[in-house]
C-alpha cells in the first residue's frame, strides 16, 4: 500500500470557480527519501524504509548509519509494505505520486485532550442539575453483583485524545507541487505541524448510465 508522509501545516478555504468555498487542510510533503528495502529474501517480507524530513542534531550513531548510503539524516523513519518496484534506494518521493488521485485516506494522531470525564469523553447526559439531586456527572454503576468486577471496556473516566486515528473518503481538491503542498477537502487528524500519513485511494469507475426501452406492460385480464 502505498503512503506518503507530510505535515499539516493548518486549514483554509479555497473558493472554487462557481464561488463555493471549500474548507481544506493544507499538508506540506517534502520529498521523502527512500533509506532501506527490505526483501523476502534477507528480512522475510517487502518494504521500503522512507525518511522525512531534516534531523539538525543527530547522535553519532544515527549519523553513521546515513553516512554510509551518502544520505542526510532524516527526522522520522518509516516503513511501506509491498512498494512499488521502482522506489530505490535515495529516490525522493513527493506530491507527484498523488497526481491523478480523487480520493485519499489520512492517518495521524489526534490532538491530546488529557484526563477527561465520561461525560466530554463519551457525551453521557448526566442527571439532573437540581440542587437535590445527588448525580450530575458521575459515572455511577460500573458492573453487576456478578461476576462482582467491572466489564472489560466499560466506558469511564481517562485520558482522551492522543490516538492513531484515520480519516477515509476525502477528497483531494489542490496540488501544488511548486510549494509541495497538498490540500484535502474537510479536518483531517493531528494538530498544527505534527506528521500525517496520506493513502491514496483507487479511483472509482462508474459507468455511464445506458437507456433501456421498457417493455409495454400489459393490463391484467379481467376475469369472466
Amino acid at each position: 500500500m502505498i503512503r506518503i508522509m507530510g505535515k499539516k501545516v493548518g486549514m483554509t478555504q479555497i473558493f472554487e470557480e462557481d464561488g463555493a468555498v471549500v474548507p481544506v487542510s493544507v499538508v506540506e510533503m517534502m520529498p521523502n527519501t527512500v533509506i532501506y528495502r527490505k526483501t523476502v529474501q534477507k528480512e522475510g517480507y517487502n518494504a521500503c524504509v522512507l525518511g522525512y524530513g531534516e534531523k539538525k542534531h543527530p547522535n553519532k550513531p544515527y549519523a553513521g548509519e546515513f553516512k554510509a548510503l551518502n544520505i542526510k539524516p532524516t527526522q522520522v523513519l518509516y516503513e511501506v509494505r509491498n512498494a512499488p518496484e521502482d522506489w530505490t534506494v535515495g529516490s525522493q518521493l513527493g506530491v507527484k505520486v498523488f497526481s491523478g488521485t480523487q480520493k485519499v485516506n489520512v492517518s495521524g494522531c489526534s490532538i491530546g485532550k488529557g484526563f477527561a470525564g465520561g461525560m466530554k469523553r463519551y457525551g453521557w447526559k448526566g442527571g439532573p442539575d437540581g440542587h437535590g439531586s445527588k448525580f450530575h456527572r458521575r459515572p455511577g454503576s460500573v458492573g453487576t453483583a456478578e461476576p462482582g468486577e467491572t466489564v472489560k471496556g466499560h466506558p469511564l473516566p481517562g485520558r482522551m485524545g492522543n490516538d492513531n486515528q484515520t480519516t477515509a473518503n476525502l477528497k483531494l481538491v489542490k496540488i501544488d507541487e511548486s510549494k509541495n503542498l497538498l490540500f484535502i477537502r474537510g479536518a483531517i487528524p493531528g494538530a498544527k505541524n505534527s506528521y500525517v500519513l496520506v493513502i491514496p485511494r483507487k479511483n472509482k469507475i462508474i459507468p455511464p448510465k445506458q437507456d433501456v426501452a421498457k417493455a409495454p406492460q400489459s393490463s391484467p385480464a379481467r376475469r369472466k
